[in-house]
């Protein structure tokens, strides 16, 4: 009896994640296509964003996660990444 009720819950999540949205659809704002969006990156945001996947990579390969460095590889690789980018969108709230 447990699988029917698995199946039935999954039926459910995936009516209500697929056809609840189209339902209570409000306005559709104005759509800006994913070119667009790009050019309006600045050159600071994009060598942020690819410093953003050098830096992790980097530390990976100096510090050696795989041999038992995942602390350090998470505390020198990780971390500072994401606090970089905590900081990034704070400010970038207050604009």
């Amino acid at each position: 009896m447990t699988g029917i009720s698995e199946i039935l819950v999954l039926v459910l999540l995936i009516a209500c994640i697929l056809i609840l949205p189209r339902l209570f659809k409000g306005e559709s704002a104005k759509k800006i296509s994913p070119g667009i969006k790009l050019r309006k990156l600045s050159t600071k945001k994009r060598f942020c964003i690819v410093l953003t996947l050098i830096y992790p990579i980097a530390t990976g390969l100096y510090l050696k996660p795989w041999n038992e460095n995942l602390i350090s590889y998470i505390s020198f690789g990780i971390i500072p990444v994401c606090l970089a980018w905590a900081v990034f969108w704070i400010f970038a709230g207050k604009k």
